[in-house]
């Protein structure tokens, strides 16, 4: 590494708090070092109080792009210059790319997640969707849903306050993508839910349900799978959650949720560098480690 840092090397950062746990700098410093790019990334613990002076500390420094965690996702679309059409829909922002002093934020939750559907053989367009949760990164996959055409989305949550998210996400959706119907209902109307999967073409779990502690938990009963639904969850640790699982017995497409932490990975990396982003090289590299 110490090779590779010179007088030139340009910086970028993920800013939030915690940040320890993160592996974006070894994934784009593997990436940086794997394409010849004179980048470094590293990561910052900071709070939303602190986010101006992480602003001007951008600027200052000219830092090419970077990303941003809980909690300073909605304060950082406050500070930026312009804002992508998703990321001013949800008025929050993941990514920054600084293009000569012009911030530009971007949301790439959503991106990263319709495009591992493409991958995965499930294009979102005219599609009808269920999606299960009303937080952050169920926000950004219902209205990139609704962007890239999808006929309907049918969001579910409990009635907490993320319920009421997704009752403005509704309201936004239908003044930017009047196309595309989006209904909000009551995740514990199970009639209701039982109706909408029957109906759908894709089904997917945004919420924490699958992840540890609540690995054994599903919000979908597995006699509503049948083998022309496709399932699609956003946990991805474990790799494969219980729905996911119980998709696969029942001859569902079923798609977990690493895919579309490695697409939105990828996605950041082409707003950064312009490059695709030498992902299959990265697993191997990832493999390697783990021996």
């Amino acid at each position: 590494m110490e090779k590779r840092i010179s007088g030139h090397t340009g910086l970028m950062a993920l800013f939030g708090t915690p940040v320890g746990h993160s592996g974006s700098p070894a994934m784009y410093n593997f990436s940086f070092q794997h394409d010849g790019l004179d980048y470094a990334y590293m990561a910052f613990d900071v709070t939303e109080e602190e986010m101006p002076k992480v602003f001007e500390s951008i600027r200052l420094l000219n830092m090419r792009g970077g990303n941003f965690t809980m909690p300073c996702k909605n304060i950082a679309a406050q500070l930026v210059d312009k804002l992508s059409p998703a990321a001013e829909i949800i008025g929050a922002c993941n990514v920054f790319v600084n293009d000569d002093g012009v911030i530009t934020g971007h949301i790439t939750d959503g991106v990263g997640f319709v495009k591992n559907l493409e991958l995965n053989g499930a294009p979102v367009k005219d599609k009808k969707v269920v999606v299960l949760g009303a937080g952050g990164a169920a926000t950004a996959i219902q209205v990139q849903l609704a962007l890239d055409g999808a006929k309907e989305v049918n969001i579910f949550n409990i009635k907490d306050k993320f319920f009421e998210r997704a009752e403005g996400t509704k309201a936004k959706l239908a003044e930017k993508c009047p196309e595309c119907v989006v209904t909000v209902d009551d995740l514990d109307d199970k009639a209701k839910l039982k109706d909408a999967i029957k109906a759908c073409d894709i089904l997917v779990n945004a919420t924490i349900m699958g992840m540890k502690p609540h690995q054994d938990v599903t919000l979908v009963d597995k006699s509503l799978f049948r083998k022309d639904l496709v399932v699609a969850d956003t946990v991805y640790s474990p790799e494969k959650t219980k729905m996911i699982l119980e998709a696969e017995e029942a001859g569902c497409k079923a798609i977990g949720g690493v895919g579309m932490l490695q697409q939105q990975g990828a996605v950041n990396y082409g707003l950064f560098v312009g490059k695709e982003m030498p992902l299959a090289e990265y697993q191997e590299f990832q493999k390697a480690q783990a021996k």
